[in-house]
């Protein structure tokens, strides 16, 4: 359940990070002012509509951290460099020395926090 109060404070948050008005941010994201003065007041939850058209606008803004204050804002978009599998002999995954082969990437895969994912392949589109 969104805390009206919290949701308020995240608004006031991002408002704070354009630095928008109440008015400008209402403008920006094509809602009624009087819909922003609701909300900021606690007096209304925001409706989904409203949430969807933030995110589109704010890409910095993470979804569960608008509704519910879990993630970060602005979104942390430093890549990390994933755990490496753990094997019990390297030579058996490498077969020929790294340091002197060409290696090409098959596929990237993006995974999101709502689950969902975007997988690239560079190769997919050359012809050959």
């Amino acid at each position: 359940m969104i805390n009206n109060l919290d949701f308020a404070d995240r608004l006031n948050n991002i408002m704070d990070y354009y630095h928008l008005s109440a008015a400008a941010f209402a403008d920006k994201i094509k809602v009624q002012r009087s819909s922003i003065s609701h909300l900021l007041s606690g007096r209304n939850k925001p409706s989904l509509d409203f949430v969807l058209k933030v995110l589109e606008e704010f890409k910095e803004v993470e979804l569960y951290w608008l509704l519910n204050g879990k993630g970060n804002f602005p979104k942390n978009n430093v890549l990390t460099t994933p755990t490496p599998i753990k094997s019990t002999s390297s030579e058996a995954f490498l077969s020929k020395d790294v340091s002197t082969s060409v290696r090409e990437i098959e596929s990237i895969i993006i995974f999101y926090k709502d689950g969902t994912f975007s997988n690239y392949a560079p190769n997919e589109n050359k012809k050959s």
